[in-house]
């Protein structure tokens, strides 16, 4: 005879991806520190209480967020392990960042980038999260350089991770998807031969 287990709790009275989508875009678009518990709850359509429920508190629910982000159809590590090439990967970062950082549906610029570029000391862990994302997106990319023997492997990946960081704040300062575009190209003419 099988057992059923019995859930503990109220079940969910919302979707769970709805509205870390929603709060995925709020922190997206201010930050952060700057996106008040008042805005999330908001634009989640959900009580506080329903919010310390799912998610725990704003900091996990940051985090859960930049893991939807990461994990997201521009996902880094997807890009570079299924690249033909290293310099492919490198390509298809600068162009996914283009298209990414100036989506109609999504606010510009990057989330890994701006989303906790200016917290208090409170929230430096949140900051360092963030920049462990983007320190393993340039190492997988340099690893993947470094099999193919290509040289200044560390140097390159920093370089493509650089220029996409800066991609960011050129879409947040208004730049076009052409403006992106543009620079991804220039970035790739110094790839070596």
């Amino acid at each position: 005879m099988e057992s059923t287990k019995r859930k503990t709790g109220r079940p969910l009275s919302f979707d769970p991806d709805t509205a870390l989508h929603a709060a995925m875009l709020l922190f997206w678009r201010h930050g952060y520190e700057s996106t008040s518990l008042a805005d999330l709850t908001a634009a989640m359509g959900i009580t506080p209480p329903s919010l310390y429920a799912a998610y725990g508190d704003k900091k996990r629910l940051f985090l859960a967020a930049v893991d939807m982000y990461a994990n997201g159809p521009q996902n880094a590590h997807k890009i570079i392990a299924q690249a033909v090439t290293a310099r492919d990967a490198a390509q298809d970062l600068l162009l996914a960042a283009a298209v990414g950082y100036t989506g109609t549906d999504t606010p510009p610029g990057c989330l890994l980038a701006t989303g906790a570029i200016s917290c208090s000391a409170s929230a430096r862990d949140v900051q360092q999260a963030l920049a462990d994302i983007r320190l393993n997106i340039t190492q997988a990319l340099a690893q993947r350089m470094t099999a193919e023997g290509i040289p200044q492997a560390q140097t390159m990946a920093a370089h493509v991770m650089a220029v996409i960081q800066g991609m960011s704040t050129l879409a947040r300062d208004g730049g076009s998807r052409d403006d992106l575009l543009a620079v991804a190209d220039l970035a790739m003419r110094g790839w070596p031969a």
